[in-house]
């Protein structure tokens, strides 16, 4: 019997669980969780009899797939994947997926919120700004940008995108400005939501040259990766530029520089939590289940995100 492991060091909700184990048995496949485990050591276990697995933030790293003798599919339930091997993956047979847009609405709805408790001054009772106007670039316009866009026209700004990725005229469709580089992107947008993903080109991409070009009260919104951010020219600007702010679901490895010397200009979530709603919880495990259900009855490859 096909065998399915869900391996969670932070465990989806009960009721996300309850979903999965449906979708899975009813396929006629074996259900089996490992939750809240500690040590390595519990994975590299729990995967050696598995033919699929489903895993959140956990590391599916070469040893892990190595380890993993019979698996032929592995589904990170949300739409970061850089926490899987790719390489291992293709090297081991292994088709590796992600679940794009389930998280989507609850990653755009943290960048909101964010901005606004920024913008407020962190509800500190003195009188802060409003969003209504403001100019918002959207980095990467992908499934969380376009939510992203839609919140923020609701609340009156004005809001440019860009992504060479993306065709211009899908982009204006959504009533967003395009813009053709992301140079223009970030001298025109006081807000900067960022969204694009950690690879080797990204990395480290997002400098000082690139931020400084912001215009002034420059507030970059990061619920992307922290490793897009070049954190010494982080650090540079904080101290170069009084007005500019940061806002990242996840902390930079400098944060203890940032909270010495730059109070009131920065907030992280204290662990990335852009998709930590029960809704999305629900939404992106049920897709992994469907997919590896997919793949293995009909070959749907549909999601595949290695070679």
């Amino acid at each position: 019997m096909t065998k399915v492991l869900v391996a969670t060091e932070k465990p989806f909700a009960a009721e996300a669980v309850d979903q999965i184990k449906q979708i899975i048995e009813e396929a006629g496949f074996e259900f089996t969780t490992l939750e809240k485990y500690t040590q390595n050591e519990q994975l590299l276990e729990a995967v050696k009899d598995a033919d699929a697995m489903i895993i959140r933030s956990d590391k599916a790293s070469k040893e892990v797939l190595d380890a993993a003798k019979n698996l032929i599919i592995i589904v990170r339930a949300g739409a970061g994947y850089d926490n899987i091997d790719l390489e291992a993956a293709t090297a081991n047979g292994v088709v590796a997926m992600n679940t794009p847009g389930q998280n989507s609405n609850a990653v755009a709805e943290l960048a909101l919120g964010m901005m606004i408790f920024q913008a407020r001054n962190q509800f500190n009772g003195k009188s802060g700004t409003e969003l209504r106007c403001k100019k918002l670039g959207i980095h990467a316009y992908g499934n969380v940008g376009k939510y992203v866009a839609t919140m923020a026209k609701g609340l009156g700004m004005d809001v440019y995108a860009f992504d060479p990725f993306v065709k211009a005229e899908a982009i204006e469709a959504d009533g967003v400005k395009v813009v053709h580089s992301v140079e223009e992107l970030y001298s025109t947008c006081q807000y900067i939501s960022l969204h694009i993903p950690a690879n080797e080109k990204t990395k480290k991409s997002i400098n000082y040259q690139l931020l400084n070009l912001m215009p002034k009260g420059a507030t970059l919104v990061n619920t992307a990766r922290k490793e897009v951010i070049d954190e010494i020219d982080l650090l540079k600007l904080f101290a170069d530029r009084s007005d500019f702010m940061y806002l990242s679901d996840i902390a930079p490895d400098c944060k203890t520089e940032i909270e010495k010397s730059f109070e009131g200009r920065f907030f992280f979530t204290p662990k990335k939590m852009g998709a930590q709603t029960a809704e999305a919880n629900i939404n992106a495990g049920v897709a992994a289940a469907k997919q590896i259900v997919g793949f293995i009855k009909e070959g749907n490859t549909q999601f595949k995100v290695n070679k």
